[in-house]
C-alpha cells in the first residue's frame, strides 16, 4: 500500500532531521556509501578467480599449502571487491541534509521544532 503524499512529506522531513541532528550514528550505521571503486572490484574478481586456480592446482597436486594460498587468494578477492569505496564524512552528511533543506524550502524550523509547536498548541488548546 503506497503512502499518501503527506506521509511521504513527514517521512522526508524525518530523514533530513535524522541526517542534521544525528550525522555520527548515520556515518557509523551507513549512511551513503560513495560510487563503487571499479578497479577494486576487477581486481578483486581477478584475485578470486586466480584463488580459485590455486585451489584447484593445489587440490590436482595434493600440495596443502597451494590449496591454502588459493583459498586466502579467494578470501581477499571477496573482501576486495565488496568492501566499500569510501566512507562518508560527518561533514558531507550535514552538508547533504542542508542542501536537501535548502532544496526543498523546509524553513527555518526543524522538524522536531514544528511537532513540538504543534503538540503545544493542542495541548493549550484542550485547557
Amino acid at each position: 500500500m503506497p503512502l499518501s503524499e503527506q506521509e511521504q512529506r513527514l517521512l522526508e522531513e524525518m530523514e533530513r532531521s535524522l541526517y542534521r541532528n544525528d550525522a555520527d550514528f548515520v556515518a557509523t550505521v551507513g549512511g551513503r556509501r560513495g560510487r563503487p571503486n571499479y578497479r577494486s572490484v576487477v581486481l578483486g574478481v581477478l584475485l578470486g578467480v586466480a584463488g580459485v586456480g590455486a585451489l584447484i592446482a593445489g587440490v590436482a597436486t595434493q600440495l596443502l599449502f597451494i590449496g591454502i594460498i588459493g583459498f586466502a587468494l579467494m578470501f581477499l578477492g571477496v573482501l576486495l571487491a565488496i568492501s566499500p569505496s569510501r566512507k562518508v564524512s560527518v561533514e558531507e552528511l550535514s552538508d547533504l541534509a542542508d542542501g536537501q533543506r535548502s532544496g526543498r524550502g523546509s524553513g527555518s524550523a526543524g522538524f522536531m521544532d514544528r511537532m513540538n509547536q504543534r503538540w503545544d498548541r493542542r495541548q493549550e488548546e484542550r485547557d
